[in-house]
């Protein structure tokens, strides 16, 4: 359980940097400088979003055997070692003030924007290969938060300041290595 805990919170928290949600986070950190919303929304839409990928990837890894398993989640986390290495970018929010308040906002545009996005189908391949659901997505949760209040509290400083390759290479490497666990074998199975 600790595992799975650990893991995913470190494959999130390094896979959500330079992702369209930290940039969300920071471009509403700028434009309504109101943080506490901000953090709050982005916890409420995660745990929402995670649960739910947690959920389809623990019913996947119950309706697979576990040797197609091992290869679905084997491939899946080089497929994501890959696309980690694509950056993100966000079309700009309009202007105007939102209509109904920062963090619904800051909720439901999270939320959106979470789906079919890279650390939401880590959380459902994290889910089908560690059986502690709630370790997965209490992990998963943690790192979004670790890679996104700063990214709030910070602005658009720290978004300027990583080394993003570095950074992107690290988590790709993270995940890389999980998938080869996996497809030999090592580690627990589905």
């Amino acid at each position: 359980m600790l595992e799975a805990f650990l893991v995913s919170t470190g494959v999130v928290a390094l896979g959500e940097i330079g992702d369209k949600t930290q940039l969300l986070a920071l471009l509403l950190a700028t434009r309504f400088r109101q943080p506490v919303p901000i953090v709050l929304g982005i916890l409420v839409a995660t745990l929402i979003n995670h649960s739910a990928a947690g959920y389809a990837g623990a019913w996947v890894a119950a309706q697979v055997g576990p040797q197609l398993m091992r290869w679905i989640l084997g491939l899946s986390f080089l497929a994501m070692a890959a696309w980690i290495m694509v950056p993100d970018k966000i079309d700009d929010m309009p202007d105007k003030p939102p209509r109904y308040g920062v963090f619904v906002t800051t909720a439901v545009t999270f939320f959106l924007l979470e789906m079919g996005d890279k650390t939401q189908l880590a959380t459902v391949a994290l889910a089908a290969h560690y059986p502690s659901l709630v370790a997965v997505v209490a992990g998963t949760t943690l790192g979004m938060m670790i890679a996104d209040v700063p990214a709030v509290y910070l602005g658009q400083l720290a978004g300027s300041k990583l080394p993003m390759k570095l950074v992107h290479g690290i988590a790709a490497a993270l995940f890389a290595l999980l998938g080869l666990l996996v497809l030999l074998g090592v580690g627990h199975s589905a």
